[in-house]
């Protein structure tokens, strides 16, 4: 069976979808000091690029990188929501912000706690 999920920034502005053969029933968050200043709730699967079907116009996505600069943390530019990132320790992987899927309530979900602060 295949799963699609539907998600967007809060102004809907960056609108995304993404497939995966298993319901979401969990989620995961990261303690770097990125994740623990943005506190989201994350998928706690990754997506290739190909599965993570994106829809806004360039001048929307904004782009944060820190440290090294592996992952990429991209927000809306109008309204500053964080809806997903390209991971650094799987490149060219993503994760989504749960917030931002219409059908999950992110908050009522149990989670994964990964340990980013201390990866490196």
């Amino acid at each position: 069976m295949s799963y699609r999920y539907k998600g967007s920034c809060h102004c809907g502005a960056i609108r995304f979808a993404i497939q995966t053969d298993e319901p979401i029933q969990r989620g995961l968050r990261c303690n770097c000091s990125i994740c623990a200043r943005k506190g989201a709730i994350m998928s706690p699967m990754v997506f290739d690029e190909e599965a993570l079907d994106v829809r806004a116009d360039q001048s929307d996505l904004g782009l944060y990188r820190f440290g090294e600069g592996t992952a990429k943390h991209y927000f809306c530019c109008r309204c500053g929501i964080y809806p997903f990132h390209e991971t650094a320790r799987f490149p060219g992987k993503y994760r989504v912000n749960l917030g931002c899927i219409d059908a999950i309530d992110a908050a009522a979900l149990p989670f994964d706690l990964f340990d980013g602060r201390h990866l490196l």
